[in-house]
């Protein structure tokens, strides 16, 4: 422990909300209760990609960004639940207020899933479990929704540490704890290790934190780039990174502004599937996955329009990607409309550590 300060730590909360949207509506709707629902998709598989699932859906399989068709294959009796996107928010905003009881350092990642540092709290508790434990509470209370959370002395222990006891579990890693825990994690729930650097890893002989402790820095960062010297401080339990109420939201995306107006949903459909290949390339060189995906549209008389999906999941699979963009683009009014302009985008990342870039790949292809 001898790279750990333990005189002036953080404390840092993270708060995650079990199968968020799909516990709304089961709230909301005693028929859905005890049910495998999936919030998003149609029935029968006809179009359209799983926005969340329920514990019940997920006990066959089913999961956020899964096809429709998928889902009804894995789980025949599974209910398709339209999406309120509406009511999310306002429970959301509720769940915000609950939070500022304890502090104002809020840092949300999405809808249903913050940062909270409590190193200060208002209310004097001084004691990050027992906050953890009351805003816990509160939102059972006043929400009938449950919340799983995970207290550390940093951004990326407590965010580990809340998915280990889901649903409606608390997990706590002291400092004390700290360096054995990341030692013992195996490397594919280190964030920012996706499956391709998992599978390099694991080709390495790096299976745990232990293992890429033994490597250097220069090491690391030989052959993971930048994310080596992340990878080198965090298996040693450091990580400094604050709790940043005013986090930008970052997006990885592509639009092209096309030499002739689009007339027919199938150009703009084959356009789309371009658009979303380039993404996806991009999402794999950075390690990023995005729970919201949008799409742009430009016509020809310059009016813009931007039409969203979020899922539960963070999302990187370019059939996702098509899939939802083709849907949200038949969502539109495209009655006699000319497109000069396409683009799609994902947003609110699952790891906060990895930043993008914004480079351009070509004069009409470019990153938002």
């Amino acid at each position: 422990m001898s790279e750990i300060s333990t005189k002036n730590f953080r404390k840092i909360i993270h708060i995650d909300m079990d199968a968020f949207y799909a516990s709304v509506e089961q709230r909301d709707n005693p028929d859905y209760r005890g049910k495998p629902i999936v919030v998003g998709g149609s029935p029968e598989g006809r179009g359209g990609v799983v926005a969340a699932a329920s514990y019940e859906a997920r006990k066959f399989g089913v999961r956020s960004a899964m096809s429709s068709k998928k889902a009804q294959q894995l789980c025949k009796h599974v209910i398709f639940v339209f999406p309120r996107f509406d009511v999310y928010k306002e429970v959301s905003q509720h769940i915000r207020s609950i939070f500022h009881r304890y502090t104002d350092l809020i840092e949300p990642l999405s809808l249903d899933e913050a940062f909270l540092d409590v190193t200060e709290d208002k209310q004097h508790i001084g004691s990050a479990l027992e906050i953890a434990k009351l805003i816990r509470q509160e939102i059972k209370a006043e929400l009938n929704l449950t919340a799983s959370a995970g207290v550390s002395v940093n951004k990326f222990a407590a965010k580990v540490a809340s998915d280990m006891n889901k649903p409606d579990g608390i997990t706590f890693i002291g400092p004390s704890k700290l360096e054995s825990f990341m030692e013992k994690l195996p490397v594919e729930k280190f964030f920012g290790v996706g499956k391709v650097t998992a599978e390099k890893m694991k080709k390495m002989n790096l299976h745990t934190g232990a293992d890429l402790k033994k490597l250097s820095q220069n090491q690391l960062v030989k052959h993971f780039g930048k994310s080596g010297k992340f990878f080198y401080k965090i298996v040693r339990g450091i990580d400094d990174r604050p709790v940043r109420p005013d986090r930008e939201a970052k997006s990885v995306g592509a639009e092209d502004t096309f030499s002739f107006d689009l007339t027919t949903i199938e150009e703009m459909n084959e356009e789309l599937e371009k658009i979303a290949s380039v993404v996806q390339g991009r999402l794999s060189r950075y390690q990023l996955k995005g729970r919201t995906i949008t799409i742009k549209i430009k016509y020809h008389d310059f009016k813009q329009i931007t039409r969203s999906q979020s899922f539960e999941e963070g999302v990187d699979d370019l059939e996702v990607i098509e899939n939802t963009a083709r849907q949200l683009l038949s969502s539109t009014d495209l009655l006699d409309k000319k497109v000069r302009l396409l683009g799609i985008s994902l947003s609110n990342f699952n790891d906060p550590a990895i930043r993008t870039r914004t480079d351009d790949d070509s004069d009409q292809l470019k990153l938002f």
